[in-house]
């Protein structure tokens, strides 16, 4: 049976219960998304894009969607033990891809900032959300995108009016519930930052419970002009957990992005993230850390697209992998023609802790432009044998010399992160991590 039967079959009962409040705009888009998907359908090897990730198996299990949230005895302190914490701030939960707002902690904000459900903004402010929902997010290319849309029905949505400066971040944390059958989720994130604002934001990703289950998740940002944004993904999910998560960004006129990625769990993971320098002056950078073992696959795909001049873009990502672990890195800097006097940097650097662990990385650069500086380059490597040397001669243990070398190679992209309380976390859990006896194996 072809797997696109059954999510059609599904469809077509949600959109009978759904389609009943929803505006026309939005059942418009839905529909678009499913007849998308019945197109592309899951993505084989075959494709160029999904070369070294088999998302067969994902594809084999029936997945259960939830439509509705039910609390099945989940509390705040369930959620603060699972996920890291941002400090003071608005702090929106959502369960099984709905948003929670006894489990949300929105403090007062400042004047026209809105936080809060996705759902909810539909209902409130459709203009707004009609005119930036489904506007970045490359549907006619991603079959898991397209399957988002077409079961958009909740998620954050975030708001940021101009000229405003929030001191403090907004922590969007996903929660996926424990359940006795595989599930599935869809969450819509909306991030819409308007001329001259600035803040960060934060998405952590957890699963709680061991049993399968599928996140499909979907980040639109929309960065105005002269924008000073930071945004940080953290993926904590269980060893069982299939995870395809999607940020696309749009960036007008000297706006600047900061992205934040890290993978510390989940079974098959994989990460586009996508960003379009629409404006001129816009700069871009993103910083990613994966780290997996066991027989954990993590694969991350990321294009930065230079559509005007004078743009820049950095680009940093470092995987450990250890035991049967798999990894991909694949990223593209994009120069369009005209796109001149661009500067862009990109660099994959790989550590494998086992013989048995791989990776595969491609960089790549596609320039239709004359006048630029861009440069890439990739490393794969196993710890410095000599640096080894050098620690154990001074009475460090083996797997002490080795989990240090390690953190050190990790810690450069934990301290990118400008959030002190967030900082200080992601580093135990690193350390955690390589404290195991396999990276697959973190304690919670």
């Amino acid at each position: 049976m072809d797997p696109r039967d059954s999510y059609r079959s599904t469809f077509e009962a949600f959109e009978k219960a759904a389609a009943a409040g929803a505006p026309s705009w939005l059942r418009s888009l839905r529909q678009e998304g499913i007849a998308r998907f019945g197109e592309l359908g899951f993505p084989s090897t075959k494709l160029e894009d999904w070369k070294y990730t088999n998302v067969a198996p994902l594809a084999k299990i029936a997945f259960r969607p939830v439509w509705a949230y039910h609390t099945n005895g989940l509390r705040t302190e369930m959620i603060e033990r699972s996920t890291l914490s941002t400090g003071p701030g608005p702090r929106l939960v959502i369960v099984d891809g709905h948003y929670v707002p006894e489990l949300s902690a929105l403090q007062p904000l400042p004047p026209g900032v809105e936080v809060g459900g996705l759902a909810a903004a539909i209902a409130s402010h459709p203009a707004i959300v009609e005119a930036h929902l489904g506007r970045c997010a490359r549907r006619d290319e991603n079959g898991f995108v397209a399957l988002n849309t077409a079961f958009v029905t909740d998620g954050a949505f975030v708001r940021i009016p101009p000229g405003t400066v929030l001191c403090e971040p907004i922590h969007l944390i996903f929660v996926s519930s424990a359940r006795r059958e595989p599930t599935v989720t869809y969450p819509r994130s909306l991030i819409v930052a308007e001329d001259g604002a600035q803040a960060t934001i934060v998405e952590t990703y957890v699963g709680l419970g061991g049993t399968a289950h599928f996140t499909n998740a979907v980040t639109e940002l929309v960065a105005g002009p002269h924008t000073v944004l930071e945004h940080c993904t953290i993926e904590l999910e269980h060893a069982a957990a299939f995870h395809v998560a999607t940020l696309e960004s749009r960036q007008d006129r000297a706006s600047s992005l900061t992205a934040h990625g890290f993978s510390l769990g989940g079974g098959l993971v994989r990460h586009d993230i996508n960003t379009r320098l629409e404006g001129e002056g816009a700069e871009c950078v993103l910083n990613g850390l994966f780290m997996a073992g066991a027989q954990a696959h993590v694969d991350n795909h990321t294009t930065i697209d230079h559509a005007q001049p004078h743009c820049t873009s950095l680009e940093l990502y470092k995987g450990i992998l250890a035991d049967q672990a798999t990894g991909v890195f694949d990223g593209r800097i994009r120069v369009r023609p005209g796109a001149q006097h661009t500067n862009a940097r990109q660099t994959s650097n790989n550590l494998l802790l086992s013989d048995d662990a791989q990776i595969n990385t491609k960089p790549q650069l596609e320039i239709y432009a004359d006048d630029v500086k861009c440069f890439h380059g990739s490393t794969i490597g196993q710890l410095d044998a000599d640096a080894l040397f050098y620690l154990r001669a001074r009475g460090i243990g083996v797997d002490a010399a080795r989990r240090l070398l390690t953190y050190g190679f990790a810690s450069e992209m934990v301290n990118r992160v400008k959030i002190a309380a967030l900082r200080e976390q992601l580093e135990q859990r690193v350390l955690r991590a390589l404290s195991a006896a396999a990276l697959g194996e973190e304690k919670r």
